[in-house]
């Protein structure tokens, strides 16, 4: 399939051969799958998830791409041509199994939008800029650890899985990148009492992470409510572990609603 890439959508094409089978490797899929692909450009990894499942759902941006792949694969590929940070996940049903070479430009709010549907997924592997991986992964008081980390860390387990050089790419991004596993928890390890006020805190800690939770919390806490929560108020946004947060939020929200 020949294509020009666009900036504006942030295309850059797999074409390693030997990377695409180790994806499609540590995916594993089965003939009866509910998987979907975001991004399938080209085809790379539609053409050999397509050998494994029976059907695939796919969400494409670019009208051009999205009418090729309908002519090459219809009707075992139903082409969705939406921008995926709109698209309702929860209309191609549960269990779903979601892969892709996300556009790293869009990357971070894609990883917020699909958060939101962890009830309906069953596993998620993606391409990534290889730095937004790590920052996904990161463990408290590492410097990429943030507020990405802590959302998706309280929804998944995450695994690095494949580190994939620029090379791998046509044309060749100018950052290397990674694959990463997400598998949903069920339940969370520690389960916020109000979701809403765990990501609000989270939101707020993080907006000014290089003050401390003293000052970038005072909003909601006092002086007696970090005694009582058992937290150093001098302590800074990254050096908080998901279950701290979940502290956090459910006192604030108890003492809110209560």
């Amino acid at each position: 399939m020949k294509h020009q890439p666009r900036k504006r959508f942030g295309q850059n094409f797999l074409v390693d051969a030997g990377v695409i089978a180790a994806i499609v490797a540590a995916i594993a899929p089965a003939r009866d799958d509910r998987m979907v692909e975001i991004g399938p450009g080209r085809g790379a990894l539609t053409r050999p998830l397509l050998a494994a499942v029976e059907h695939l759902h796919a969400i494409e941006i670019d009208r051009d791409l999205a009418a090729e792949l309908t002519r090459e694969f219809a009707p075992r590929l139903t082409v969705h041509t939406a921008d995926v940070l709109g698209f309702d996940f929860a209309t191609l049903g549960n269990a779903l199994r979601v892969v892709g070479n996300l556009p790293y430009n869009i990357s971070t709010p894609l990883l917020f939008h699909v958060d939101r549907y962890g009830e309906q997924i069953r596993d998620i592997h993606v391409m990534l800029q290889k730095e937004i991986v790590a920052r996904m992964v990161a463990a408290p008081s590492s410097s990429a650890y943030g507020r990405l980390s802590v959302m998706l860390q309280y929804r998944f387990e995450l695994e690095k899985l494949i580190d994939v050089p620029a090379a791998a790419f046509d044309p060749a991004p100018k950052v290397a990148s990674a694959v990463v596993r997400l598998t949903p928890l069920r339940p969370p390890r520690v389960a916020a009492r109000d979701y809403a006020w765990f990501a609000c805190i989270v939101k707020t800690a993080f907006s000014q992470r290089r003050k401390t939770l003293r000052n970038s919390l005072s909003v909601f806490l006092a002086e007696p409510d970090w005694r009582s929560l058992a937290i150093a108020p001098t302590a800074r946004a990254q050096e908080l572990s998901v279950a701290q947060f979940v502290a956090i939020a459910d006192y604030v929200s108890s003492r809110t609603t209560g």
